[in-house]
């Protein structure tokens, strides 16, 4: 798919929350109000607004979206009411807060915690990323729930093996991995025990052109620093397609939680993204650190059967993010640390 690269934010966010028509016709058996938790984040302001374009497509003015974070800054609550979505601030771990949340038939968690592991009790990730995600399934055990994880929760493995499959055996590395392992514990405890109709939804890197991977080779190798080769191979994939298999995941969850695997068909050696990157962008590329056997990377064939490809493959992406890059394009500052071995991030 041939996508120009977009010139401003407004038009990137349209782009990242354009439905196809399979999200719509899926849409259409959502019940009346579906619940983004934690949706203040990276994903959460494309993702809500795709479900309420997707709703408006499918003749369901009625399919109530609900936006809930904190919402410190007015300015991204604002973003969000201008396109239909409803907001509620609130802070998730108040317990008297989280009761006031409306019911609903779908809902999708969002929140996770995954760096400043140097100056952040372990305790805190766990209570993050373990306790108050399964706090919130069990609270909405009425709805079908789509629970966010990540592929860190699998082992790394050589770029031979084709990544991790839904069936790979756990592995997590380090504190943000480890409690995020424990979040899928408990959210299939509470889906055997409640019967709650749940999929742990296991993302590896989201590129929205403000951040991701590629965005932070590209931000290194415009600054002059060399790009670390410590973890040798990459899986990412274009965020508008995860915005996508999260909405339409409502259709597979069950009880037990089913589990499923995001990202794209690609294996990508960091060397070759780097140099791919410096070409395009005119600057010179060095590298440092010595290159791992081994690397987090998930195989998402079920996906990609159930759902199609990505409509971006992953050297389109690439081409993306150079473009953006180069006409000034903001970033977020939020680099994915992915080159990071010891899950300390």
């Amino acid at each position: 798919m041939k996508v120009v690269c977009p010139k401003t934010e407004e038009e990137l966010d349209e782009l990242l929350s354009r439905p196809t028509e399979p999200l719509v016709e899926d849409v259409r058996s959502f019940g009346p109000r579906m619940l983004v938790l934690g949706a203040g984040g990276k994903m959460g302001p494309t993702l809500c607004w795709m479900a309420r374009r997707a709703a408006d497509l499918a003749g369901r003015p009625d399919l109530e979206v609900v936006a809930v974070s904190r919402f410190t800054n007015p300015t991204v609550r604002d973003w969000f009411e201008t396109r239909g979505i409803r907001t509620v601030a609130m802070d998730l771990l108040d317990p008297h807060q989280r009761a006031t949340l409306p019911g609903a038939s779908e809902v999708v968690v969002m929140l996770g915690y995954k760096f400043a592991a140097d100056s952040t009790p372990e305790s805190e990730f766990w209570g993050r990323n373990a306790y108050l995600p399964a706090a919130l399934v069990e609270q909405c055990r009425a709805a079908r729930v789509v629970c966010f994880s990540t592929g860190n929760v699998y082992p790394m493995v050589a770029a031979e093996t084709g990544g991790c499959t839904e069936e790979t055996p756990p592995g997590p590395v380090g504190a943000y991995a480890s409690a995020a392992r424990g979040r899928e514990l408990l959210v299939e405890f509470l889906s055997r025990q409640h019967n709650i109709p749940s999929l742990l939804l296991r993302l590896n890197y989201a590129v929205d052109l403000r951040y991701g991977v590629p965005v932070d080779v590209a931000v290194m190798l415009n600054n002059g620093e060399p790009v670390p080769l410590d973890v040798p191979y990459v899986n990412f994939v274009w965020q508008r397609y995860a915005n996508e298999v999260a909405l339409r995941a409502f259709r597979l969850c069950s009880s037990p939680a089913a589990v499923l695997n995001v990202t794209g068909p690609e294996i990508i050696a960091v060397s070759e993204l780097a140099e791919r990157l410096a070409t395009r962008l005119g600057v010179p590329c060095r590298f440092t650190g010595s290159p791992g056997q081994t690397a987090f990377l998930s195989n998402a064939s079920r996906c990609h059967d159930l759902f199609g490809l990505p409509d971006l493959d992953a050297w389109a992406l690439v081409e993306l993010v150079a473009a953006w890059i180069k006409q000034g394009g903001r970033t977020l500052g939020r680099p994915t640390k992915f080159w990071v071995r010891s899950g300390r991030f």
